[in-house]
């Protein structure tokens, strides 16, 4: 991979890292941490290090162009961490992931492991009990492939009440869970209404906290935001999935809204997939007033909300217009409508996210 950047290229990549160390250092550090030295540093056997002697942090060039800004930004938490445990606490006799940077990091909802691509909160993968519910909704899902719209229906009803029974059933046993973060999608310049909608239908339904936040593109040097989503590894993996499936399923609608009206441009693109979002998430709100009709209620995780404002200390809640409530947002809606959830998405929607496993042999 080339990792050479023009000048200007170059210039920018360090403002957007001091820029990210600044926001990290109000939000976290409250202030407390003294602007360091940053070195952009052509190895991967390190990808980052806090230079107590020389106050520098340095920040693996490979990782930086290569990796996700949000894995970027992860790493340089790391090394804040290391420079608030030397120059804030005082702390220069511990072993370098020691008591005190392990006690920040948890405090402060940051990675402190020492080697690896950064998970936050300490998160490991799916464990056998996650897996085994994982592996059940998979297989409900695979039965909305029915094409009987009733058997599709109530499948794809049966898996949501599983979902809202298993977090239920979690939260009930007081049991300490294991959450993580997770990235969708790929960064956009300007978020659209249909993924604001499609954001809240994951934070609504799917048992995750969602939130925007910034990401960069080194290499054309381009702002942009990206939807991140908290949870437990069964709940992050459900909504990665969904995720994956609503943005490859609502663009082959509008494929087959144009074939079927014989629309030639995308003018009305974003218009229809934010009214097939909305329809949707009218379909599960339906669902979920059945399911408090059968007296399963969920409330939210206060430890999952705890771990989320760790991340996020301070959220700005920002409302946005939406789209002119035009005859292709009406389509849009009653296509939303129709959809079942279900497993089997096309290889262009995998690559934005993980597929639920399949049976198994």
């Amino acid at each position: 991979m080339h990792h050479d950047l023009t000048a200007s290229l170059e210039r920018a990549l360090v403002r957007e890292i001091l820029g990210a160390w600044k926001q990290v250092n109000e939000a976290y550090f409250k202030g407390a941490l003294r602007l360091p030295v940053f070195e952009l540093v052509p190895t991967i056997s390190h990808l980052g290090r806090w230079m107590r002697e020389t106050r520098t942090i340095e920040i693996s060039r490979p990782l930086v162009l290569e990796q996700p800004w949000g894995i970027v930004v992860e790493i340089l938490k790391h090394e804040m961490a290391h420079q608030y445990v030397h120059e804030v606490l005082g702390e220069v006799l511990e072993t370098a992931h020691g008591p005190a940077f392990r006690d920040a990091c948890a405090r402060l909802g940051i990675d402190a492991r020492a080697a690896g691509m950064p998970v936050a909160g300490g998160a490991r993968g799916l464990e056998s009990q996650e897996e085994r519910v994982v592996e059940r909704i998979a297989k409900l899902l695979a039965l909305a492939e029915s094409k009987n719209q009733h058997e599709s229906e109530a499948a794809m009803a049966a898996a949501q009440r599983l979902m809202l029974k298993y977090n239920l059933d979690a939260r009930h046993a007081s049991a300490a869970r294991d959450y993580a973060h997770r990235h969708l999608g790929r960064a956009t310049g300007r978020v659209t209404e249909h993924e604001r909608i499609l954001a809240m239908i994951l934070g609504k339904h799917f048992f995750v906290e969602v939130i925007w936040v910034p990401s960069y593109r080194p290499r054309d040097g381009k702002r942009g935001s990206v939807v991140e989503i908290c949870g437990s590894a069964a709940n992050l993996a459900i909504a990665e999935y969904v995720h994956a499936f609503l943005t490859e399923t609502s663009e082959r609608l509008w494929r087959d809204h144009k074939h079927a009206r014989r629309i030639h441009g995308d003018r009305d693109r974003r218009t229809f997939l934010a009214g097939v979002m909305t329809g949707f998430a009218e379909k599960l709100a339906r669902q979920t007033t059945t399911h408090a009709e059968e007296g399963l209620v969920w409330v939210k995780d206060a430890d999952l909300v705890s771990f989320f404002r760790r991340r996020h200390p301070y959220v700005r809640h920002v409302r946005h217009a939406g789209n002119r409530r035009t005859e292709a947002y009406a389509h849009g809606k009653e296509a939303g409508r129709r959809i079942v959830l279900h497993r089997g998405v096309s290889a262009s929607a995998g690559e934005r996210g993980h597929l639920l496993p399949g049976k198994r042999g």
